[in-house]
């Protein structure tokens, strides 16, 4: 299946093949590929063993993380106009009234998309008629009403869904989320959801994102710093998808926000962290203020090539000077180094140290709200729309152990033999994504939990972590290590 010749496929192919036991193998991960063209191929793999997740990742599973309450109505992506006729040049905004009508203003807003972000804004407008009726945006604006007539309403009158043909002068969802977290506050966080780097920034809340941004209405530069730190990065590039030719990292919502365990430091260092993050965003906005040619991705192409050591080129050079590349990197490590610490943390952490320590931490988390614990990240604003529903799902004493238990139905019989014992405690606990303790291995195997047998348990896992087979916690917990 090569491009040797006419008669060649040029395709590629995935397969899968599922199980529901979990297993251990081997991965492969194509580092480089030459002579694609030809009968011989060569491919390059980097090699890791473990156990296989259906993310087909190698150790530690981070997709059996829960979703925290902590999180919950400050995230979302921005809004799905479904009519390109909203969006006009600011020219053409002022031919629609924007000067002359009063509270025109308030709906003919400054628009972003991902491009925006990370390359060049467009310096487009939007019209968002949110909480209009026809009738009023008739009488109020009739030259956005006639034109949104000629531009939206022929093709939302083809449209299958009922609520965007009756409301043709809308978007396509309302995203009362996002209006709800963003109505009171200056500004708000946002990512491009699919980009080269995860980079966040601050946007003032007259700006208007569309889909394909998601953001964070937590105004705070500390939670700003807390989102661009290695830490929360390296989770969301291991949580996240990967999309186009270029693979670029996809920032999922679900799998990157919700189940993220933030810190929760004391006031000073969250005062340490809010100054180096308004530094951070300031920094760059006067970057590109200065220079209109320098982009963020542009930006962060060289960054990345001055933390890897890797040759510049003259026009790397001069991104690098006018673009205070080295004063950038600088506030990215002390970021760094001031999240680790309030995480309580070494700052020397690898990634795969890192994603172990945050699985865990999810699941104290999880522990924690179940016990009517929430440690809101926008607690005035959190706390009393979605404080209520919290409390009334909960069920008192979440029982993680158990919960992994259940899992399985036919859980294997704890083996007699003394040297079979540890690979069998080894697999149990790699089998799954919370880190246990002595009786919740226990629990993972027939018959009824002895003394004798949490005993040995415990002998074992003291030794497979003296040996780094298995990474021990606090409070006598032992996890699976990501990759061997």
């Amino acid at each position: 299946w090569t491009k040797a010749n006419k008669d060649s496929a040029a395709v590629r192919i995935a397969m899968t093949v599922a199980q529901t036991m979990p297993a251990f193998g081997h991965l492969l991960e194509c580092v480089a590929e030459k002579d694609i063209d030809t009968d011989e191929p060569k491919l390059s793999f980097k090699i890791a063993m473990g156990r296989i997740n259906a993310d087909v990742t190698i150790g530690i599973d981070i997709t059996k993380v829960v979703t925290l309450e902590s999180n919950v109505g400050i995230c979302s992506p921005g809004v799905k106009l479904h009519g390109a006729g909203f969006i006009v040049t600011p020219a053409e905004a002022e031919a629609l009234g924007l000067r002359n009508r009063p509270t025109l203003d308030q709906h003919i807003r400054p628009y972003r998309h991902g491009r925006d972000l990370a390359q060049t804004p467009r310096g487009v407008m939007v019209i968002d008629l949110d909480g209009l009726t026809a009738e009023q945006v008739r009488l109020r604006f009739p030259e956005v009403y006639q034109h949104l007539l000629a531009k939206v309403k022929p093709d939302r009158d083809k449209n299958n869904e009922a609520y965007r043909r009756e409301n043709w002068w809308l978007f396509g969802r309302r995203n009362t989320l996002m209006r709800g977290f963003t109505r009171d506050i200056a500004r708000y966080i946002s990512t491009p959801e699919t980009a080269k780097h995860r980079v966040f920034q601050f946007l003032d809340r007259s700006i208007l994102p569309d889909n394909k941004l998601i953001n964070f209405g937590v105004p705070d530069a500390w939670f700003f710093s807390a989102l661009s730190s290695r830490i929360h990065v390296t989770w969301s590039l291991a949580a996240g998808g990967w999309l186009g030719v270029g693979n670029d990292p996809v920032y999922v919502k679900t799998s990157c926000f919700d189940p993220f365990p933030f810190p929760d430091p004391p006031e000073a260092l969250k005062a340490k962290l809010r100054a180096l993050g308004e530094e951070l965003d300031a920094t760059r906005k006067r970057v590109q203020a200065e220079h209109p040619d320098i982009t963020l991705t542009g930006l962060y192409n060289v960054l990345e090539k001055v933390k890897a050591g890797d040759e510049l080129t003259p026009q790397d050079e001069d991104v690098k000077t006018r673009g205070l590349v080295l004063v950038i990197k600088d506030l990215h490590d002390q970021i760094d180094a001031a999240t680790s610490e309030a995480y309580g943390w070494p700052a020397e952490l690898s990634d795969e140290q890192i994603l172990e320590n945050l699985v865990a931490l999810n699941a104290e988390r999880a522990k924690e709200e179940a016990q009517g614990f929430v440690r809101w990240l926008r607690p005035e604003y959190q706390a009393p729309r979605f404080g209520k529903q919290a409390a009334a799902q909960k069920t008192g004493k979440l029982d993680l152990e158990d919960k992994i238990v259940s899992i399985e139905k036919d859980l294997p019989v704890f083996p007699k033999d003394r040297y079979e014992q540890p690979l069998a405690i080894e697999a149990a606990l790699a089998a799954y994504a919370q880190p246990l303790d002595a009786e919740g291995i226990a629990k993972l195997f027939k018959g009824k939990v002895s003394e004798a047998r949490r005993k040995r348990i415990g002998e074992v896992l003291t030794t497979l972590a003296r040996y780094g087979r298995v990474l021990a916690l606090e409070g006598g917990r032992f996890a699976a290590r990501r990759a061997a």
